[in-house]
């Protein structure tokens, strides 16, 4: 079984991913566009569909971790979160270079940290 320590932290990326999702999904060209500052207002219409396409793919990692706060088995809960947490800091370090710094410290330092816990 994971440590609660551990859990918390899982809960937490997850929380960050379920927020991710409802931002792009649902709300891109209303709150969206007083989160992500950066991207020029007349933007927000035109990359509707496609930030909806990476809301989604943000749901299926908040989808993963939460399923691995529920698997019974330890080995398997484990591994699970450490595949989502990986695949959370893979994109953390992607969006780092490609888009925003800001992006690593949003996803990859919570990933780090979760991955870090499952190892204490």
């Amino acid at each position: 079984m994971m440590s609660i320590l551990s859990q918390i932290i899982i809960g937490l990326v997850a929380f960050i991913h379920l927020y991710i999702f409802w931002l792009e999904m649902f709300v891109w060209t209303t709150v969206g566009r007083k989160v992500f500052k950066t991207i020029p207002s007349d933007m927000f219409d035109k990359t509707k569909v496609m930030a909806a396409n990476q809301g989604l793919y943000n749901g299926f990692l908040a989808a993963g971790l939460i399923w691995s706060l529920f698997i019974t088995d330890g080995i398997w809960s484990k591994n699970i979160a450490l595949f989502f947490l990986n695949c959370v800091l893979i994109a953390g370090i992607y969006g780092a270079f490609s888009v925003s710094k800001k992006i690593f410290f949003i996803q990859g330092i919570p990933a780090i940290l979760g991955i870090l816990s499952l190892f204490l």
